[in-house]
């Protein structure tokens, strides 16, 4: 099998011949190897193929837990993502948007629905940088570097298919970083302030440096993120497609945004790729010449 060294972040991927084929990514305190997402995951992947380090990366093998109250959701999310997958033939997914744990957890169920495999930017950029700490100093003492990691990382992954990626704030910052997301299909997830900060308040360590900075009282976190939002908010609205809360929770009507679950975020991102991946099928057979 070929392979390749890679220094700092000009990383590149190799795809060498074979039934199955390995993508890698090395910095000097990083090393992740995963199966080529561009080939159709067996229903039962050899594990031994399936060497990940960290958790960055995950393939469905399809066998998402779920609670006993959501398996009839689930199953229609699976529903709805076979229908889906004929169109969408491989496109990978962005999902952009604060960081919260509704965001990540519907981004797995996604990717389990799809049978795609599941990344976090943010989360690559910090081990390829050496982790949290380094990546908090990294990003102090070489913004611009730290910037181009961020679009090193989104170039690669916008070149795979078959991904579902849940992208951080660096994605939608630069023309650049926004026509590698024009790659494949881009969600908004529109999750409320208040519910991030509660997130952040809850559990800071799943929140890198570059991704949430702050600290303090609930009302200070808040007050903060709503800064953040605000400055990231015309990056997150080139979206293809914003699947918003609020309103899938007055669509529900549910009177508290607690009720909403992952399985009806997935279900609304599902039904607006199927919109989306219409539309393109559409224009592409009024462009055929008769």
């Amino acid at each position: 099998m070929e392979k390749v060294s890679v220094n700092r972040m000009n990383a590149r991927f190799a795809l060498p011949n074979g039934s199955f084929d390995f993508l890698q990514f090395k910095h000097s305190n990083f090393f992740l190897k995963y199966p080529n997402p561009n080939l159709n995951p067996s229903p039962n992947p050899n594990p031994n193929l399936l060497r990940l380090r960290r958790l960055n990366c995950s393939v469905s093998d399809g066998t998402v837990p779920s609670s006993v109250g959501a398996t009839d959701s689930a199953l229609v999310v699976k529903k709805k993502a076979a229908e889906v997958s004929s169109d969408l033939k491989g496109t990978s997914i962005f999902l952009v948007g604060m960081k919260s744990s509704l965001k990540t957890s519907l981004g797995k169920l996604l990717a389990d629905a799809l049978r795609y495999y599941y990344f976090d930017s943010d989360s690559l950029v910090e081990e390829a940088l050496g982790g949290a700490l380094a990546e908090k100093s990294f990003t102090e003492s070489d913004t611009k570097g730290f910037y181009e990691s961020e679009t090193e990382v989104l170039k690669q992954l916008s070149s795979m298919g078959r991904l579902v990626v849940c992208a951080g704030n660096g994605a939608v910052t630069s023309p650049t970083n926004l026509a590698l997301l024009r790659h494949g299909i881009t969600l908004w997830i529109d999750v409320p302030v208040d519910l991030v900060a509660r997130d952040v308040i809850e559990d800071e360590s799943q929140f890198t440096p570059s991704e949430i900075p702050i600290s303090g009282s609930y009302p200070e976190v808040k007050d903060e993120l709503g800064a953040i939002y605000v400055k990231y908010r015309a990056g997150y609205a080139t979206a293809d497609a914003i699947i918003s809360v609020q309103k899938v929770a007055s669509r529900l009507g549910c009177d508290n945004l607690d009720e909403v679950t992952r399985e009806d975020l997935t279900l609304e991102a599902l039904k607006e790729i199927e919109k989306l991946t219409r539309v393109k099928k559409m224009i592409e057979e009024a462009a055929r010449p008769f």
